[in-house]
């Protein structure tokens, strides 16, 4: 599917549905066509897809939609274990009370979605795409949904956002707020909501700050770890490996493997991939053997590192945070600022950290999947002129009934300023708790939904 040209109408918005039986469900599949740029006489369109669960003997009941972590993300893809199977956790739960609508955002699954080796479809020049992709934000993603919903004639829905997919939902209550019956966030408050003097660096320092503090948790747990970290990447700064996609690996880059640092499991699953990652290779005789990284080893890397899968999760990353000032890389920036990040390996004057949920300028010329978009992303990188996303007045003003999952230690969306934003949020309700890590939703979704929705009954 590529971006659509048409000039059709959009005052009657184009809904196809069609049903069928999966899971156990009735399940409706929705297609709408949207303007590519709400409120404006722009006339190109994309198409928004949806996918609706409806129990049996659930007709009538509200509606919830769930907005997808991210950005750049799907919405989940359903499978039911075993033949004849029903749908778990935080879904099979949520189906005892609301039909479920699981929504592509623009740009990811089969709304319209972006292609990692297509930039040219969004337009002829890296600055056409840059546009094309300054209408993906979460603001563009609200009017999709309230357009989904008065076309299919719902009343105001239920929201469970997970990650962005809770920015999405404040930037809901901002500027679509009749639209909204009540709102479940998880590990998605965002930061700097109330705060003007609060920007893109400030989200940085706090996300750097909480992994340092994993950093220092898996290397405590794991004592051996900081040493081989430290020995991987001496390694790939003096030899040349490659990944079996073909590209060398460098040190920096291998680094971005802290990601799984902020997930339940994470701690254990870089503890596998470390503990057995060198080879030695036979030297001529009388010589010493080289050192080489195992190939199982470099394969289970990739898989952590790439991200062709959701090429637009790298390059709209940071322009989340946009306001009214470019990003201009902030990732890359600040990292220089905290003790263990620096991109030198060779510093002894602090510890050697992994990085996380960050994204900087070079993974666009050694990462294949997101080589094509380098041009696009310096454009977005140095953008100062981006539409508003919270409504700070709208929010203290707020009668939705709300409640937020918020984990202590998370270091993707850190703790100190979603409280800020919870605050702001009028009648927000949240459980602050340190059972989870970021994917919280994915380990025990049902238990949460449960707790969040008796925070909202009792609100």
């Amino acid at each position: 599917m590529t971006p659509s040209v048409s000039t059709a109408s959009t005052a009657s918005p184009d809904l196809r549905s069609t049903s069928t039986r999966r899971h156990g469900h009735s399940v409706r599949e929705h297609v709408l066509t949207a303007p590519l740029v709400h409120r404006s006489p722009d006339p190109r369109t994309i198409e928004v897809y949806a996918r609706e669960y409806v129990p049996d003997g659930g007709e009538g009941r509200p509606v919830l939609l769930f907005l997808q972590g991210g950005p750049g993300h799907g919405a989940p893809r359903p499978v039911a274990p075993g033949d004849g199977g029903s749908l778990s956790g935080w879904l099979g739960e949520a189906l005892n009370h609301y039909r479920v609508i699981l929504f592509d955002q623009r740009g990811t699954g089969r709304s319209t979605p972006v292609d990692v080796a297509a930039p040219e479809a969004l337009g002829p020049t890296p600055q056409d795409q840059a546009e094309y992709l300054t209408h993906l934000r979460a603001d563009s993603i609200v009017e999709d949904a309230e357009l989904l919903r008065r076309a299919l004639g719902e009343d105001p829905w239920t929201l469970l956002g997970q990650s962005f997919g809770g920015f999405c939902i404040t930037s809901y209550l901002s500027l679509r707020p009749e639209g909204v019956r009540e709102a479940f966030f998880t590990g998605g408050l965002p930061g700097y909501v109330n705060d003007p003097h609060t920007r893109v660096d400030d989200i940085y320092r706090a996300t750097f700050a909480k992994t340092a503090i994993r950093n220092d948790r898996f290397y405590a747990r794991f004592p051996w770890a900081e040493h081989r970290v430290a020995e991987i990447c001496r390694h790939l700064d003096d030899t040349e490996e490659t990944l079996p996609t073909g590209e060398r690996l460098t040190s920096r880059r291998f680094r971005t493997v802290g990601m799984n640092l902020g997930r339940t499991g994470g701690f254990d699953m870089l503890s596998y991939l470390l503990e057995d990652p060198f080879r030695t290779v036979p030297g001529s005789p009388g010589a010493v053997g080289r050192r080489r990284l195992r190939t199982p080893f470099l394969s289970e890397l990739a898989d952590h590192l790439s991200v062709s899968d959701a090429p637009l999760y790298g390059v709209m990353h940071e322009s989340i945070y946009g306001i009214d000032a470019a990003t201009n890389w902030s990732a890359h920036r600040i990292r220089e600022q905290i003790p263990g990040f620096a991109e030198n390996t060779a510093s002894a004057d602090s510890p050697l950290y992994l990085t996380a949920e960050h994204f900087f300028p070079w993974q666009f010329e050694e990462d294949p999947a997101l080589r094509p978009w380098k041009a696009v992303a310096d454009l977005l990188a140095a953008k100062d002129d981006w539409t508003p996303l919270y409504d700070a007045d709208q929010l203290q003003q707020t009668s939705v009934p709300t409640a937020a999952a918020v984990y202590l230690d998370d270091i993707f969306v850190p703790f100190e300023l979603s409280m800020d934003t919870a605050s702001t949020i009028r009648g927000l309700r949240p459980h602050v708790t340190n059972r989870w890590e970021h994917n919280g939703i994915s380990q025990d979704g049902a238990a949460i939904l449960r707790h969040l929705r008796a925070l909202v009954k009792d609100h």
